[in-house]
C-alpha cells in the first residue's frame, strides 16, 4: 500500500509538470554548505521559473542533503577554469519527474562566470537532479540555432573560492577523468528566500527497512 501511495504522490507530480510552478519571488537565494565552506546563490525565477522550481523541490525535500560534488571538468589550457559537478549523480532515490528544458535563448541568462546551469544527457528534457556550476565564462553551453544548450537559471553571489578550491581537487576515473578521486561533501542546501515547497513526495532514502537494528528494538 504504501508503494501504491508512492506511486500516486509520482503521477500528481509529473502530471503538474504542465502547471504553473510553484510561486516564488523573482530570485531566490540559496546556500550550499560544503565541505569547503558555503556557496551563495541567487536564483532567477522570473526568467527561468521552471527550472528553479525544479531545483527548490530538491532544496525543500531535503534531496541534495548528505550528497556531494562529485566532478571537476578543468580547461586544459587554463585549468583554474572549467566548471564543477555536483547533485543526486545517479541516486534514483532522490530524483523528481523531468521538467521541460529552458533554454539560454528563452531565459536569457547566459553562461557567464558563477552561473548555476542544470546537468543533462543527450535528451532535451533529462535534466533533474544534477547540476554545474562555471569558473569563468562559458558561452559554449548557451543555446545557438539547432543547438539547445543547458538550462542556466542563477549566479554564484559568493563563495567563488570554495568552488576555485574544488576545481581544484584531483581527478581520474569515468567522464573523461574528470571525476574527483575524493568527491566533496554538499552537507546540506538551505532556502535563504521565500517560502519553502515540498513536493510531498515520498523520501526512500529516509524509510527504514526491517534490516535497520533501530526497528528491531
Amino acid at each position: 500500500m504504501r508503494f501504491f501511495h508512492a506511486l500516486l504522490a509520482v503521477a500528481a507530480f509529473g502530471s503538474a509538470g504542465s502547471a504553473a510552478p510553484p510561486r516564488e519571488p523573482a530570485i531566490v537565494r540559496v546556500r550550499l554548505d560544503t565541505a569547503y565552506g558555503p556557496v551563495v546563490l541567487a536564483l532567477d525565477a522570473r526568467h527561468a521559473p521552471r527550472t528553479v522550481a525544479n531545483f527548490m523541490g530538491y532544496v525543500d525535500d531535503g534531496r541534495f542533503d548528505g550528497m556531494t560534488f562529485y566532478r571537476s571538468a578543468r580547461n586544459r589550457q587554463a585549468p583554474t577554469y572549467g566548471f564543477v559537478q555536483g547533485g543526486i549523480r545517479t541516486d534514483a532515490r532522490r530524483i523528481l519527474p523531468p521538467f521541460p528544458l529552458e533554454t539560454t535563448a528563452m531565459t536569457g541568462i547566459k553562461h557567464t562566470d558563477g552561473t548555476i546551469s542544470m546537468a543533462r544527457r543527450a535528451d532535451a528534457g533529462s535534466a533533474g537532479g544534477n547540476f554545474f556550476i562555471t569558473i569563468g565564462a562559458m558561452p559554449s553551453m548557451d543555446a545557438k540555432g539547432s543547438y539547445q544548450g543547458y538550462a542556466a537559471f542563477g549566479h554564484v553571489v559568493s563563495g567563488m573560492p570554495v568552488l576555485k578550491r574544488i576545481l581544484a581537487q584531483p581527478t581520474g576515473g569515468g567522464m573523461g577523468g574528470q571525476l574527483l578521486l575524493r568527491p566533496v561533501k554538499l552537507v546540506r542546501a538551505v532556502r535563504l528566500t521565500g517560502t519553502p515547497h515540498p513536493t510531498g513526495i515520498v523520501k526512500p532514502w529516509l524509510v527504514k527497512t526491517q534490516a535497520d537494528p533501530a526497528r528491531r528494538k
